[in-house]
């Protein structure tokens, strides 16, 4: 039986109640699995297989989450990294090994293979609706996930939604003043006073936690250099005082942000002439740094540090 006739939820996660209602057999189910026209999400839900080699890890953490909620005993909302996950939101650093969501009624948390359960406090205005699911709206999941991940990935999140205007810096702090309670806080109001909506990418947020872990002088983000009353360039990060600016070098910004037309090599040619511009302007010297330099942070920072004096 192709998968073609599967009788498929739109979005596509089948349960095997409704694949049994349907005539099909545990036998059959195992012998699609087999031959690729199923994927077994977690027990009993199934998605069709071409759909679940076509997803990235973001995607095929989204379809388990659509399964969790469609085999919960209780009333659960999709929270925490899984709930960035279904906002389309940068995943650097989330352990998407489980599907995390939050209790509505209060109880104890069980243990549930590929689950964590969490008994937080929803408010008013805390749920939304992602993909056809209950998830956590952008600012308790921007608050959630720092109480879970590392104080990088938790910036790493706040940012990006701060700077996508899902959520504002007032909306966090008011929704933070009613979590004294809530457990696992700590770091919470560390990565608060990191945050700023004006950083643009996850590079970027890494570096800019790497100059605070390593005691560098904060950098201005998104640093504006006009000429004439008129901006020409807006530099990643800058050091004014220092006469230093930094430029992330992520692959967006040769490959996904290409002009109508531009190759890859025009855009690094456009990236240089900008570069020039800058310096002509300021006389600053300029930093590139890569994916691979945040790996080695210590090696990064003392660069930078030695850039500065």
């Amino acid at each position: 039986m192709s998968d073609l006739l599967i009788p498929m939820a739109s979005p596509p996660v089948l349960l095997r109640g409704e694949a049994i209602a349907a005539g099909l057999t545990d036998r059959t189910l195992a012998r699609m699995v087999g031959r690729g026209e199923l994927h077994r999400l977690r027990q009993g839900a199934y998605v069709a297989g071409s759909t679940w080699r076509h997803e990235d890890l973001s995607g095929r953490h989204r379809l388990l989450a659509r399964a969790v909620v469609a085999q919960a005993k209780s009333p659960v909302v999709v929270s925490h990294g899984s709930a960035m996950a279904l906002h389309g939101g940068p995943v650097y650093g989330l352990k998407l090994d489980r599907v995390e969501v939050t209790r509505l009624d209060g109880r104890a948390c069980r243990r549930e293979a590929g689950v964590r359960q969490h008994r937080g406090v929803l408010l008013v205005g805390d749920v939304a609706t992602r993909e056809g699911l209950p998830v956590t709206g952008a600012t308790k999941t921007a608050l959630d996930v720092t109480t879970v991940a590392s104080v990088e990935a938790g910036l790493v999140v706040v940012n990006a939604l701060l700077n996508s205007g899902r959520t504002t810096m007032a909306e966090l702090q008011h929704r933070y003043s009613s979590m004294d309670r809530d457990p696992f806080t700590q770091r919470t109001d560390l990565v608060l006073r990191l945050a700023d909506p004006r950083i643009e990418s996850v590079g970027e947020s890494r570096f800019f936690h790497l100059a605070w872990r390593h005691g560098l002088p904060a950098p201005e983000p998104q640093y504006e250099v006009v000429d004439a009353g008129h901006v020409v360039a807006r530099l990643d990060f800058a050091w004014p005082q220092h006469g230093v600016w930094l430029e992330f070098d992520g692959r967006e910004k040769y490959v996904k942000h290409l002009r109508d037309s531009e190759t890859v090599t025009d855009a690094v040619l456009r990236e240089k002439r900008r570069e020039d511009r800058v310096r002509e302007l300021t006389g600053w010297r300029c930093i590139r740094i890569t994916w691979a330099d945040l790996e080695d942070p210590e090696r990064l920072a003392a660069r930078v540090l030695a850039f500065l004096q």
